[in-house]
């Protein structure tokens, strides 16, 4: 069974999109392309701010979910909490 993530980007007006995938950079590289999400069409990504990785499609659904009723600096906040948190390898 392969892993689920939320992903969030920056997009070229400043605005955050958020998603979920199984293949993040795959993801990336298409909403970069054009072909991705309406919404990433309009407002082409500039970065990745942050991903994270869940065990299944629906618990990655519910933390979408969650991330998207955060205001735009709540969405900030968390992603740098996630750049500054230690991996484990």
């Amino acid at each position: 069974m392969s892993s689920w993530f939320v992903y969030l980007l920056e997009c070229r007006d400043g605005s955050i999109y958020t998603g979920i995938t199984v293949d993040v950079a795959r993801r990336y590289a298409e909403h970069a392309a054009g072909k991705g999400a309406r919404y990433t069409r309009s407002r082409p990504p500039v970065r990745l701010l942050a991903s994270f990785r869940y065990a299944d499609r629906a618990a990655a659904s519910r933390a979408e979910y969650a991330i998207k009723q955060l205001s735009p600096a709540g969405k900030r906040a968390l992603c740098n909490s996630a750049a500054q948190a230690p991996t484990s390898l």
